[in-house]
């Protein structure tokens, strides 16, 4: 599997709330703590292969080492891309979660950016198109 990772470093402004639904376009989640280790997993119909979430949580470790290694701040987000799909990581307060997109797009909207960064977990478990894997 061939992924290209790129990941933005600095602070936004507040998440503004937005009109347009994601959720659709979303087909796996998974949450990691805020050592990069994986919690929790869902999954749709759709897919049923867990193996981008390896990905992410190598992403995360690298992620760590860059920011000790060259002391940056203010991680807000890295995105994935796969040949078939892409992934949105977000940090938030307690977590990271990883969105995984039916999708590949070269750049995801910032507008996406914004609504994964307000992602509540709660989300997927509410919603009967996830399941806990």
């Amino acid at each position: 599997m061939q992924f290209l990772i790129s990941a933005e470093f600095n602070v936004r402004s507040p998440v503004k709330d937005s009109a347009m639904s994601y959720m659709d376009d979303v087909i796996g989640a998974a949450i990691f703590d805020l050592n990069g280790l994986p919690k929790e997993y869902f999954t749709t119909p759709d897919t049923s292969n867990m193996s981008w979430v390896q990905t992410i949580f190598q992403a995360l470790g690298l992620r760590s080492l860059l920011i000790s290694s060259l002391q940056l701040e203010g991680f807000h987000h890295a995105t994935i891309q796969g040949l078939e799909h892409c992934a949105i990581v977000v940090k938030q307060r307690t977590h990271y979660i990883a969105l995984l997109l039916k999708y590949s797009v070269e750049e995801v909207p910032a507008d996406m950016i914004e609504w994964a960064c307000a992602f509540e977990p709660e989300w997927l478990r509410d919603n009967p198109k996830f399941r806990v894997a």
